[in-house]
């Protein structure tokens, strides 16, 4: 399969350092405004470089986007013209009119559109969606260190958008019914740390933070079941299960049993690559469709609309 990476910053370098090594696939080149950068990269890894992406266009059969998100529509709407399959890095798009217009030219082409919420294709997230029956609470906290990258959205598009996705997915896409939100602008003019609590329809309460101004990383999912309790490390992909154990015998008390499952580790971008390649090749469906991330990315502009009316309510 031909594939090509158009954006190859902190995170297009590292689609397109994967796609060169998979095999079954020929890395055509890379594509970036930034002539020298694309230079760079494809030097390293002894592809074509290109200034404008739609000279991959012909070439290629699918094409990673990683550029930034205010381009994502127009970029990979001159691919899924042409048929060509897209993963889009997330979030897919700025706006959801924007994302409509790609679930709509990828419906009308038959194409592929993918949209890398990458926590998805975590090991230790496989085996908690696969354990979680019916959460009823869900607590993730995600905090990085500030980055030199990215600041061209907030808080809620950068990092809380892969945990909206997470609860989205743990509770079947269920509706949401309300939230409330607030966040702080402390490093850049936009929020760099915020706490969302969204009640889902069927009763589910998720209650997120994300900061990316934090000392250390974490990377940490905890749900709440009926009769069971996971926390999951989506850092060292690891997974702590508790479930309660009915008495043994009448008048006997319940007990809790403990289990931490051995997860084998792997990269979540390679993961999640491999089976782009898959799904583009016709195999299995791709998990995260566009329909997937339009629902992240309404939900996740939802949450900064109302961190907005917090600080227009704080001014008044």
């Amino acid at each position: 399969m031909k594939i090509g990476v158009v954006g190859v910053g902190y995170l297009g370098q590292h689609h397109a350092r994967i796609y060169r090594s998979l095999s079954g696939v020929d890395l055509v080149g890379v594509a970036d405004v930034r002539v020298e950068r694309a230079g760079e990269v494809a030097g390293r890894l002894g592809v074509e470089a290109f200034g404008d992406h739609r000279k991959l266009i012909g070439r290629v059969d699918a094409v990673s986007i990683a550029t930034p998100t205010v381009t994502h529509r127009q970029v990979a709407a001159d691919f899924l013209r042409e048929g060509v399959a897209v993963l889009v890095e997330k979030p897919m798009t700025t706006s959801l009119p924007e994302a409509d217009d790609l679930i709509g030219l990828a419906a009308g082409s038959g194409t592929l559109l993918g949209v890398g919420h990458t926590e998805r294709f975590n090991p230790a997230v496989r085996m908690l969606r696969e354990r979680v029956k019916d959460p009823r609470f869900i607590e993730i906290h995600r905090l990085g260190t500030f980055p030199a990258r990215s600041l061209d959205v907030d808080v809620i598009l950068d990092l809380m958008i892969h945990d909206i996705d997470l609860v989205l997915a743990l509770t079947g896409g269920a509706a949401v019914k309300s939230l409330d939100a607030s966040g702080v602008a402390a490093l850049t003019p936009r929020v760099d740390i915020a706490n969302a609590r969204i009640r889902l329809a069927g009763g589910c309460v998720a209650n997120l933070t994300a900061s990316r101004i934090s000392s250390s990383k974490v990377r940490k999912v905890r749900v709440f079941s009926r009769n069971s309790y996971h926390s999951c490390d989506c850092a060292d992909q690891s997974l702590e299960e508790m479930r309660l154990r009915p008495p043994a015998e009448p008048g006997a008390l319940p007990s809790v049993v403990r289990e931490t499952p051995t997860i084998k580790n792997d990269e979540p971008l390679a993961a999640e690559l491999r089976a782009f390649v898959e799904a583009a090749g016709g195999g299995r469906p791709f998990e995260v469709r566009g329909e997937d991330g339009r629902r992240a990315l309404a939900v996740a502009l939802a949450v900064a609309e109302r961190v907005e009316e917090s600080f227009r309510e704080d001014a008044g």
